[in-house]
C-alpha cells in the first residue's frame, strides 16, 4: 500500500510502500509517548525503506533517545533515528540502521486513509504515564513489555497481508463482524473518564 505522509506545516512530504499498514499497534513507553504520544501512546507502521521518497528533506531533524538502564543507571543512545519536522516538531517516522530495509512511519503523520484494524496491541503498558487508561476493546491484546509478534507476524495472522498466512492465521470474519465489534470497541471507550474528557475538550476546541 503506497502511503503518503506530511508534517503539519507542511515542509516535509513522503510517500513509502507499506506492506503492513494497519494502525493497530500501540506504544506506551515514555520515549514513544513524549516524542509522538499526545494521548500516552504512539502508532508505527510497517514499510520498506528503499520506497521512502521525501520532499523537505532539509526541514528534517533526528532525534536519537536515551535510554536509562533501571538497575544500573548505565545511559546509552537508541540506534533508532526519530525523523522529525524541525520547524513545527511534527513526529514522522523511525528508522535504525541496525534493521535498514525497514522504516516505521507514524500513523499520526499518514494522509492517505489507513485501514482501520480489527483488534489491536498495547505493549509497554508497565511504562504507561498514571493518568493513561487504555482503551481496550474485544480481542485487543495487552503487554508489559514488547510483545514476541512483530508487525509482519500480527498481519500474516490477522490475514490481512500480501504475504503468505502462517500456520497461526486466524480467520478473517465479514465486515458485518467487524462493524459489530468496533461499535462495541466504541462503547467500551466512550465509557472511559480520559476519553469522555478528551471528547469534551475537543468539542468545545471544534466550536
Amino acid at each position: 500500500m503506497r502511503l503518503e505522509g506530511s508534517c503539519h506545516c507542511g515542509a516535509v512530504r513522503f510517500s513509502v510502500n507499506a506492506r503492513y499498514p494497519y494502525p493497530f499497534n500501540l506504544c506506551y513507553c515514555s520515549i514513544c509517548r513524549k516524542t509522538a504520544g499526545g494521548g500516552g501512546f504512539a502508532i508505527n507502521l510497517g514499510a520498506e525503506a528503499a520506497s521512502l521518497r521525501v520532499e523537505g528533506a532539509e526541514h528534517l531533524r533526528v532525534y536519537r533517545a536515551r535510554i536509562t538502564d533501571p538497575e544500573t543507571g548505565a545511559v546509552t543512545v537508541s540506534t533508532g533515528e526519530r525523523n522529525f519536522c524541525g520547524e513545527c516538531g511534527s513526529a514522522l517516522w523511525l528508522h535504525d540502521p541496525a534493521w535498514p530495509d525497514l522504516v516505521h512511519p507514524h500513523a499520526s503523520a499518514i494522509d492517505t486513509p489507513l485501514p482501520v484494524p480489527p483488534e489491536r496491541t498495547h505493549m509497554m503498558l508497565a511504562s504507561r504515564a498514571s493518568w493513561v487508561e487504555p482503551c481496550i476493546g474485544p480481542g485487543d491484546r495487552e503487554h508489559d513489555g514488547y510483545p514476541e509478534e512483530s508487525l509482519a507476524d500480527w498481519h500474516r495472522g490477522s490475514g490481512l497481508s500480501g504475504d503468505q498466512p502462517s500456520s497461526r492465521s486466524r480467520k478473517v470474519m465479514a465486515p458485518d463482524f467487524w462493524r459489530s465489534r468496533m461499535s462495541r470497541v466504541s462503547s467500551i471507550c466512550a465509557a472511559s473518564p480520559s476519553f469522555r474528557l478528551m471528547s469534551s475538550i475537543w468539542e468545545s476546541s471544534s466550536t
